[in-house]
């Protein structure tokens, strides 16, 4: 891979006896690097030194950041010298929250993103049902906010065009869907069903199920879905892989893990299958594996578990987000997927045991019972009884937040975990679903960073597209891709372009406690970097999503090249 990189990077090459950086002592010979860069600019994410001109690396790790001159220095015959012809380097972005299986899964199913109606969604149900047989057709990505029928799908839209084999289709958020008849009928969903705690089924005026089923009645459908097999969870966790290497990321953030997808990783990355690193939440369910056996690490240090990853409620678009006070369109105020008794005893446990919490909270009330529960758990056990005395625990999504509670964040040392893509999609329906009064405190990045917390950033793909570039344009511009943002937006909770860097690099790895090994180019650090096309400190903000990364390096491999 190197080699191919050397060609189409137009590689310069050649040695100096040039005085660098880090230069070894007298009567020592100079190290020869396994790869030195150069040739456009280099940004570190690292205060001491935010800027580069060349870097060097060997064995894996950054041994220079600095001036060409001395990275020239330790050049050698053996040496890969790349160009970035212009490009711009960083440290390795890392998704600080997604979903792997489902990334797979999206690109090897129905995938509904991008559906612009009902009619549309109707075609694409269609056009799949001729070419794919299936006793259950199943797709994703479909969100609503933008039909011009602006209302959800119902069962009656998908018996129009396919009556006769159950249809699950589910939301792009992944917390609700529309199942066509025949789909209700094999799950005996009728008139009289009712909801489980934590979710809803959505009824026309006449009592009738109209197909949408909300967080937890999604698990009535679950019997029909096909088993899942080793080798189906295996090719969807390669794609995601491929499919992050190439648009640039070096790592992710897996949420929402099976013991099944942990192992499947460990064996993976030690056969070069997968090749970004992955951080593991594992599900509530595997909790007991994880207390029992501490943190897992795999050989190569790329894959790490030692999270568990709790829901609080639903999600803002499917009106399961739970709110201090009811929705402005609804009425209702959401729904808790969880009660406090079921969650107290894990939130002990994993404290004990140096365990770190991820608890996906969308709503206002959802975020407030999230802090009052960490807080009375951190009260009951003080830090010298705990095996990690700052735990680090965090706050996945942290959408709406009451003002009141921002500060408490960085009290309780508690990591907010946002994806800025949802505030650029979020705001052709939020201002309708909250109000404008509880706007202030909703995506409030800026809010959260002068309170004194970082903010770890990712992209909740599947149910966004998962593309960096535009979760960095989304922090630092914080309108949707046609440059829209509409009033009331609160342009100020925008971020800086250094403090948007750092959400994607030094703050997920601080966020994952490997800050000492990845998220700025440093000498020491573990050699991951990502080159974009585009400049992302000073192009105009228009063009951030119009680039493309050209080169993602782990640990010193190349293990994307743009052609």
């Amino acid at each position: 891979m190197r080699h191919l990189a050397v060609m189409l990077f137009a590689m310069v090459l050649g040695t100096t006896n040039v005085a660098s950086q880090g230069t070894p002592p007298m009567g020592t010979a100079p190290e020869v690097a396994d790869l030195v860069i150069w040739g456009g600019p280099i940004y570190t994410a690292d205060d001491s030194q935010p800027q580069a001109e060349a870097v060097a690396v060997k064995d894996g790790r950054f041994i220079f950041v600095g001036a060409r001159a001395g990275a020239e220095a330790l050049v050698g015959d053996s040496t890969t010298v790349l160009s970035l012809d212009g490009a711009a380097l960083f440290p390795g972005f890392t998704d600080a929250h997604a979903h792997m299986s489902g990334i797979g899964s999206r690109e090897l199913t129905l995938n509904l993103e991008g559906i612009p109606s009902i009619k549309a969604l109707q075609k694409a149900v269609s056009d799949w049902a001729t070419t794919h047989d299936a006793p259950v057709l199943f797709g994703r990505g479909w969100i609503e906010t933008h039909w011009p029928e602006a209302r959800f799908p119902t069962r009656w839209d998908i018996d129009a065009i396919l009556p006769d084999v159950p249809v699950v289709l589910r939301r792009a958020d992944g917390h609700a869907l529309v199942a066509n008849s025949k789909a209700l009928e094999a799950a005996g969903i009728n008139e009289a069903t009712e909801a489980p705690f934590g979710g809803e089924i959505l009824k026309n005026a006449l009592g009738e199920p109209t197909g949408m089923l909300v967080d937890a009645a999604m698990n009535l459908i679950a019997p029909l879905m096909p088993e899942q097999t080793d080798a189906d969870l295996n090719q969807q966790l390669m794609v995601a892989s491929e499919v992050y290497a190439r648009y640039g990321w070096t790592g992710m953030h897996n949420m929402s893990v099976s013991w099944d997808e942990v192992e499947a990783l460990e064996m993976l990355t030690g056969t070069g299958d997968v090749n970004i690193r992955v951080y593991n939440s594992v599900n509530p369910e595997e909790a007991d594996k994880l207390f029992i056996g501490g943190k897992r690490e795999s050989a190569d240090g790329h894959i790490i578990t030692r999270a568990i990853k709790l829901y609080m409620d639903g999600a803002l678009g499917s009106r399961g987000a739970a709110l201090l006070e009811p929705y402005a369109d609804a009425a209702s105020s959401g729904l808790l997927l969880t009660t406090k008794e079921e969650t107290m005893p894990i939130l002990r446990q994993a404290l004990s045991l140096g365990i770190q919490v991820n608890t996906h909270a969308i709503g206002d009330r959802g975020n407030r019972l999230l802090l009052d529960w960490y807080e009375e758990v951190m009260g009951e056990i003080p830090s010298v009884e705990r095996a990690v005395a700052e735990p680090r625990w965090r706050d996945e999504h942290t959408q709406i937040v009451n003002p009141a509670d921002i500060p408490r964040y960085q009290a309780l040392g508690i990591i907010p975990s946002m994806q800025p893509s949802h505030a650029i999609g979020d705001l052709h329906f939020a201002p309708a679903r909250l109000g404008d009064d509880r706007l202030v405190g909703a995506y409030a990045w800026q809010s959260f960073i002068d309170s004194g917390v970082i903010v770890a950033g990712g992209s909740d793909a599947p149910v966004e597209r998962g593309d960096p570039l535009i979760e960095y344009y989304a922090a630092t511009y914080r309108h949707d891709l046609a440059g829209f943002q509409g009033p009331n937006w609160h342009a100020e909770e925008a971020v800086s372009r250094a403090d948007a860097l750092k959400m994607f690099t030094l703050w997920p790895a601080i966020a994952s406690f490997q800050e000492d090994r990845i998220g700025s180019i440093t000498v020491g650090k573990d050699a991951d970097m990502t080159a974009f096309s585009v400049d992302l400190m000073t192009a105009p903000a228009a063009d951030i999503p119009k680039g493309e990364a050209i080169m993602t390096v782990v640990g010193g491999d190349i293990i994307y090249v743009k052609e």
